[in-house]
C-alpha cells in the first residue's frame, strides 16, 4: 500500500469545500493524517485568501488511478478547468508524493515541484512529516521549513472536522 501526501486547497466558500474533500478523502481511502489548516494569500493572482492542508493518505491505487479520484472529488466540488492556471478555485487536490517515487509517473511529476516553493505547501508538510525526507532533496521537510527563505504570508486557523478541532490559531 503506497503512502501518498496531498495538498489541499480552497479559496471560495473555504471552509465548506475543505470540509468536503476531507469528507471525500475519508470515504475513499479510510484514516486520513492531517495537518493543521493554514489561510494564506493567494500567490501568482489576486485573489481571495486560501486554506491550504496536507493530507496523508494509503491507496492500492495507481498513480493514474488516483489522479481520476482526486479529479473527480473537485469536479464533484464544482471545480472549474477552464480559467487560468493561477486562479480562485473551489477546490485544488495535488499530489504531492507518492511513496518515493521520482519522475513523471502516469502523467504526474513526483514529487510535485512546488513541494519546496511554496510555504502554503511546505510548512503544513513539514508539520505533517517532520523526519520524512523529501525524494530527490534527501532532506527532511523539517529541515527544508527551516530553511524556507521565500517571503509568502500564511497563518494556522481554527478548523474542525467531524466535530474534533484539527487545526488551532496560534
Amino acid at each position: 500500500m503506497a503512502e501518498v501526501l496531498l495538498s489541499l486547497g480552497s479559496n471560495q466558500d473555504r471552509e465548506r469545500y475543505i470540509l468536503a474533500a476531507l469528507d471525500a478523502l475519508f470515504a475513499a481511502f479510510g484514516d486520513l493524517q492531517l495537518s493543521s489548516v493554514y489561510e494564506s494569500e493567494a500567490v501568482g493572482f489576486k485573489g481571495s485568501p486560501f486554506y491550504n492542508m496536507v493530507v496523508g493518505i494509503h491507496t492500492d491505487l495507481t498513480v493514474a488511478q488516483l489522479s481520476v479520484c482526486l479529479k473527480q472529488i473537485e469536479d464533484n466540488n464544482g471545480r472549474r478547468r477552464n480559467g487560468p492556471k493561477f486562479s480562485s478555485r473551489t477546490l485544488d487536490i495535488d499530489i504531492l508524493t507518492y511513496d518515493d517515487l521520482v519522475g513523471e509517473v502516469d502523467g504526474v511529476l513526483l514529487p510535485r515541484d512546488e513541494v519546496d516553493k511554496n510555504a502554503f505547501v511546505l510548512w503544513p508538510l513539514a508539520e505533517l512529516k517532520p523526519d520524512q525526507l523529501h525524494p530527490i532533496r534527501k532532506r527532511s521537510y523539517q529541515q527544508l521549513w527551516a530553511e524556507y527563505d521565500q517571503q509568502q504570508k500564511l497563518w494556522p486557523v481554527d478548523f474542525f472536522w467531524r466535530d474534533r478541532q484539527i487545526s488551532f490559531s496560534r
